[in-house]
C-alpha cells in the first residue's frame, strides 16, 4: 500500500509508539509485507526467524521488535514491542475500512458502453473501464480496477481479504487477521466466470494479465501475479503470492502452492497438484505434478504391480519347491 503522500518517520514513530534507530527525519512511501516491499516501504517482523529476511529485503523501514540486530545501511529500524499491532495502527490509519450501504459508491469510477446488471456491489473507488459486461451478484471491492472488454459472471467476487495470518500460539488466538490494504487489478480482455473468487494483496496488488479467461469456481489467492493469456479451468485453486506466466493452462482441479512461479505456456492436467515452480513451455500432471509423459509411464507401471507380485511369487514358490 502507498500513502497518499510521503510521511515521516517520526510521525509514524508516534503513531505506534515506537523508538526509532536511525534517521527519524527520513520519509516512508508505504507499507507492504515482506513478498512486495520496495525501497522507501514500511515493513514489519516480529520472529527471530524472519530478522535476517527483513532487514535485506528492499524496505527502507522496519518495524521490530529488537534493536540487537546488525542494521544495513541505509536502514531505520522502529523499534516496538508489537510489531504486528503497530502494522494494523499503520493500516486503519492510512486506509480505514469505510462500509457502505450503497450498492454502488459514489467514487466509483465507470467507462463508456460499460453494463453493469442487477445487484453488483461497486465499492470505494473502484475503476471500470469500457465496454465490460458485469453480471448479477457481482462484488468488486474497494480499489478494483478494471480495465476494458471485461466480462465477469454472477457470483463472482473480486477484491475479498487474504487468507494471511500472524501467528503466534502463546496467545488465545493463535491466528490473527494480517488486515488487506491492497486491491486487484485485472487487465484488459479478462473473462471470469461464476462464483469465482481472486483475494486482493495483503499491501500490493494482486493481478490478472491481458486475454487472461477463468471458467467457473476459480480461486487466486493474495498477491498473485498471472501474466497475459492464461487459461484457468474450473475449480483451479492458486494460493498467495505465485507467479504465473504469460500462456500458462491449467486444467480443472489443478492445485497450485504459495510463492511458486510456473514459466510460460506450461500447461498442468486436470487434478494435479503443484507444490514446487515448473519450468515453462512443458505439460504436466500428477501430485506433485512431473512431466505428463513420465507420469503416463509410471501409472502403466503401477498398473502391473498386481501382476509383477503374482509372478514373483510364482517363481519363489517354484525355487523353493525345486
Amino acid at each position: 500500500m502507498k500513502f497518499l503522500q510521503p510521511v515521516s518517520l517520526h510521525e509514524i514513530a508516534e503513531l505506534i509508539n515506537a523508538e526509532i534507530v536511525g534517521n527519524a527525519a527520513s520519509q516512508a512511501y508505504g507499507i507492504n509485507e515482506i513478498h512486495k516491499v520496495e525501497e522507501g516501504d514500511l515493513c514489519f517482523v516480529d520472529h527471530p526467524k524472519y530478522y535476517e529476511a527483513s532487514l535485506n529485503s528492499a524496505a527502507t523501514h522496519i518495524i521490530i521488535n529488537t534493536k540487537n540486530v546488525t542494521v544495513p545501511a541505509g536502514k531505520n529500524l522502529l523499534v516496538t514491542e508489537e510489531p504486528f499491532e503497530a502494522y494494523l495502527k499503520i493500516v486503519n490509519h492510512f486506509r480505514p475500512l469505510n462500509p457502505t450501504k450503497e450498492l454502488q459508491n459514489k467514487n466509483a469510477v465507470i467507462g463508456k458502453d460499460t453494463v453493469i446488471m442487477p445487484n453488483v456491489f461497486i465499492g470505494k473507488d473502484v475503476k471500470i473501464g469500457n465496454n465490460c459486461v458485469i453480471y448479477p451478484n457481482v462484488t468488486l471491492m474497494d480499489y478494483t480496477e478494471i480495465g476494458n472488454n471485461v466480462i465477469i459472471q454472477s457470483g463472482t467476487v473480486i477484491g475479498s481479504d487474504a487468507f494471511y495470518y500472524n501467528t503466534k500460539k502463546n496467545r488465545e488466538v493463535w491466528y490473527k487477521k494480517m488486515q488487506s490494504c491492497g486491491n486487484v487489478i485485472i487487465e484488459d480482455n479478462v473473462e471470469i466466470g461464476a462464483n469465482c473468487t481472486i483475494d486482493r494483496g495483503v499491501t500490493a496488488s494482486t493481478r490478472i494479465g491481458k486475454g487472461t479467461k477463468m471458467d467457473n469456481l476459480v480461486h487466486i489467492g493474495h498477491d498473485t501475479n498471472v501474466g497475459c493469456n492464461c487459461l484457468f479451468a474450473a475449480q483451479v485453486g492458486i494460493a498467495g503470492a505465485s507467479v504465473i506466466k504469460d500462456g500458462v493452462v491449467l486444467w480443472g482441479q489443478v492445485g497450485v502452492s504459495k510463492t511458486l512461479t510456473i514459466g510460460e505456456n506450461a500447461v498442468v492436467f486436470a487434478q494435479s497438484g503443484v507444490p514446487s515452480s515448473l519450468d515453462g513451455n512443458k505439460i504436466y500432471f500428477g501430485t506433485p505434478a512431473i512431466d505428463a509423459q513420465s507420469k503416463r509411464k509410471e501409472l502403466v507401471w503401477v498398473k502391473r504391480i498386481p501382476e509383477m507380485w503374482e509372478k514373483l511369487k510364482a517363481l519363489t514358490e517354484n525355487k523353493s519347491n525345486s
